[in-house]
């Protein structure tokens, strides 16, 4: 593992207004990620595990603070250069995985290297081998199990060897068992290419498998 964080966020902040006046999601939050190693992140619902990951995905941007990828500030970007990260650089897996319904499992699995001009073929039959997903090529995410899907969005999210896999509770709908399997080949992949990895989980047992926890409780890491 490098001394050096490929991801590095300094007191990031972040509100929202509501009716009832400015909530405070992040208060000065500050986090490293480095290449090959996997960190879990939990807290209580609603203390701002995602508005992290979609800050630190450049999907959101933080009110204060700063953040760097591989030492390039990542503040106050362009959307069309925000845009060009999230393709190449950062991978994200949602909650709702956020599959393709009109591509094929082998569509959606390429879709990703395709757009950042990485695809490979023989990394993507690899990748389909292991995750057992050889026999379902030509099929669509609705004729898939919920723990099949979760693998198509790994699949994807990994082809293109991206620098940060950033997962929100990748594994939240599926039982224990399916779960424990898809974690061990998420974090696998990760690390077998270099990859920096956060997760969301709610789970101890989950996040007691990876190498970092880091807990956030009222908009800050503990």
């Amino acid at each position: 593992m490098s001394n050096n964080p490929i991801l590095s966020a300094y007191d990031l902040s972040k509100s929202f207004r509501t009716t009832e006046g400015t909530l405070t999601v992040l208060d000065r939050v500050s986090v490293d990620l480095y290449c090959g190693q996997s960190v879990a992140l939990t807290g209580e619902s609603g203390s701002g595990k995602s508005t992290l990951l979609h800050c630190l995905g450049c999907l959101d941007t933080p009110d204060s603070g700063s953040m760097t990828l591989r030492g390039q500030n990542m503040m106050h970007l362009e959307e069309a250069h925000r845009a060009a990260i999230r393709r190449n650089d950062i991978s994200v897996i949602f909650q709702q995985l956020n599959l393709i319904p009109s591509l094929t499992v082998a569509q959606n699995m390429a879709f990703q290297a395709r757009l950042s001009g990485r695809y490979d073929a023989d990394w993507l039959a690899e990748l389909s081998r292991r995750l057992g997903l050889d026999a379902l090529h030509h099929r669509y995410p609705e004729e898939l199990s919920g723990g099949q899907q979760q693998r198509v969005a790994i699949g994807r999210a990994v082809a293109h060897r991206p620098a940060v896999v950033l997962a929100d509770e990748p594994t939240g709908n599926l039982d224990e068992s399916t779960a424990d399997d898809v974690l061990k080949l998420l974090l696998e992949l990760v690390r077998e290419t270099s990859a920096a990895l956060m997760m969301v989980t709610h789970s101890s047992a989950l996040a007691g498998r990876l190498d970092r926890r880091l807990h956030l409780r009222q908009g800050h890491l503990t």
